[in-house]
């Protein structure tokens, strides 16, 4: 399963971003979809996600300004960023996992990321 990320770039401290991630490939169901970021020397971090049912988890920093959202039609999560903070500047990643066709009897699992997309927060 491939996952392509969009939307990342370049805003003000206070600005908006819409990051998007369209999962495809023989999927069978998603199970949990989501956003993490990494910003240089830093591990990666659970930014939000999003279940099938629509539970939804967000990170402490991000409560209130992040909206995480999907349309499960169209294997596609969505990441609305509002006042954006310098803190906020990472490169962000999508992860989805679920089950997926193989041609075998049993649908396999799958944890696949994305190839990540940058995001700027200038002061």
């Amino acid at each position: 399963v491939q996952l392509a990320e969009s939307g990342g770039g370049v805003v003000q401290t206070g600005g908006s971003l819409r990051l998007s991630c369209a999962a495809s490939g023989s999927i069978l169901s998603i199970d949990a979809m989501g956003w993490y970021r990494q910003a240089p020397g830093k591990q990666r971090d659970l930014v939000a996600s999003i279940t099938s049912g629509g539970s939804t988890n967000y990170a402490e920093p991000v409560k209130g300004r992040f909206i995480i959202s999907r349309d499960n039609a169209k294997n596609t999560v969505y990441l609305q960023m509002n006042s954006l903070k310098p803190d906020d500047a990472a490169v962000y990643y999508c992860n989805a996992y679920g089950r997926q066709w193989t041609g075998a009897v049993f649908p396999a699992t799958f944890d696949s990321w994305g190839q990540g997309t940058q995001v700027t927060v200038s002061s």
